[in-house]
């Protein structure tokens, strides 16, 4: 009888070649059923059994209009809420902010009175990350900005169990390079909302380099649980919808300077030529001419391409505080 031995050398060599890509898709064999967005990297070792089962309680850092719009729809979809800032009065604004949003939905027949009571005593608010210990996920949403971000991420880092995932609700710094900032780097993700987060649909989930697969599927299984339509991305400069979002609009302030047409008329092109719901120039004033011209910045910095040049103009808009709405003058008087 002959004897077959195969050393966990050989063993791990045939499980490599039984992982050979495949002509075709350029993927392993027994992985023809992976999404074409998921980065092309393992981390078995890693792998947790997080599931959007087990998320019963989540940890949201920031009161502010993300962080309170994001808490609200978990409450409302039946998940524990723990929201922290950093004073009670951040925590007391946010918590108002969310009960006005809840009055709002009354009005409109969308929520009772018994539901906002209901989805009310599912959040609690504050001061001390350790509230964050009953979070089976944490959602950051600060202020962006990435040195505040990374500090955030350490603390949490400290005060969390190991399996928790952690999210970002960045709209434009690297998830791979905030990822590598902390001790759960395969348990990182991007989890962009838009604002107003109750209104609106879309959220783009981004995989960082090291983002595992188990991640993200437990995170868009959330964002699905949510009542949200989630995109897969992968990390790049803007994602997905600000990449073609913000060079429209400062496409958009080309044409005004160059006088091809008015504002109103630039708007109302856009709006009823494509089908938009606003104009491109009244958005900037509503996004901030600043906020608009430093992602234009940070394109041209980071591509390296002309083709993302602010346009003078909105520098110069900028320059004299004409920022929008909420300095009461951008393209538009407010």
């Amino acid at each position: 009888m002959a004897v077959v031995v195969v050393s966990r050398t050989r063993a791990s060599f045939y499980e490599l070649w039984l992982r050979r890509p495949d002509a075709k898709s350029g993927r392993p064999p027994n992985e023809q059923s992976r999404r074409a967005s998921h980065w092309p990297i393992d981390h078995p070792e890693k792998e947790h059994s997080m599931t959007t089962q087990t998320i019963q309680t989540v940890g949201i850092i920031g009161a502010g209009t993300m962080g309170n719009g994001i808490a609200q729809v978990c409450a409302q979809s039946g998940i524990n809420v723990v929201m922290v800032d950093i004073s009670d009065a951040a925590v007391s604004k946010g918590l108002a902010a969310i009960a006005g949003s809840f009055d709002r939905l009354i009005k409109k027949d969308k929520l009772t009175a018994e539901q906002k009571a209901a989805a009310l005593a599912r959040i609690t608010t504050s001061t001390d990350y350790a509230a964050l210990n009953a979070a089976q996920f944490v959602i950051e949403a600060a202020t962006e900005n990435e040195a505040l971000k990374i500090k955030i991420l350490g603390q949490l880092d400290a005060q969390l169990a190991p399996e928790v995932i952690v999210a970002t609700n960045t709209s434009s710094i690297s998830i791979t390079q905030l990822a590598a900032t902390t001790k759960r780097a395969d348990r990182f993700i991007g989890m962009h909302f838009f604002n107003p987060v109750p209104m609106m649909a879309l959220v783009e989930i981004i995989r960082g380099l090291q983002t595992s697969d188990a991640t993200h599927d437990a995170v868009k299984d959330l964002a699905e649980r949510l009542g949200k339509s989630p995109i897969t991305v992968k990390n790049a400069p803007g994602f997905v919808v600000n990449r073609i979002l913000v060079p429209m609009i400062n496409e958009a302030f080309f044409v005004l300077a160059e006088g091809l047409a008015t504002p109103e008329d630039i708007d109302a092109g856009m709006k009823l030529g494509c089908n938009q719901p606003i104009g491109p120039l009244a958005l900037a004033d509503m996004i901030g001419l600043d906020v608009c011209l430093a992602v234009m910045e940070v394109y041209l910095n980071q591509f390296g391409d002309s083709k993302y040049r602010p346009c003078p103009l909105l520098k110069e808009y900028v320059a004299a505080g004409y920022l929008g709405r909420k300095s009461g003058r951008g393209v538009y008087a407010y």
